[in-house]
């Protein structure tokens, strides 16, 4: 947040905000490597059966896979945040947005 929290122009900041959960995404897809890990962790994660294995068998690249409903379904923004991930876009209205200011 120190490079984007200086910007007071915000139509780039949820794109930024997008583009960290797609590669966090990415991430995951290349750590599964196998057909049946992703399958699995996929429907550990909650996406249907069905979806996880078309996901699963898919010869798409992780970039292509990152914006997937799948990956999408599994890794929601709920469960990225769970894990820790924190929000551009909710830091950067808290620091132009302070809750003392409202």
């Amino acid at each position: 947040m120190g490079y984007f929290g200086i910007s007071e122009y915000y139509h780039d900041i949820p794109d930024i905000d997008g583009w960290i959960r797609r590669r966090i995404r990415l991430c995951y897809w290349k750590q599964w490597r196998w057909c049946r890990t992703k399958i699995k962790n996929l429907l550990k994660l909650g996406t249907q059966l069905g979806t996880a294995i078309r996901a699963g068998l898919n010869r798409s690249g992780p970039w292509a896979m990152s914006r997937r409903l799948a990956a999408h379904t599994g890794l929601t923004n709920k469960c990225l945040k769970d894990q820790g991930l924190l929000s551009v876009k909710e830091l950067w209205v808290k620091i132009h947005y302070p809750a003392t200011a409202r």
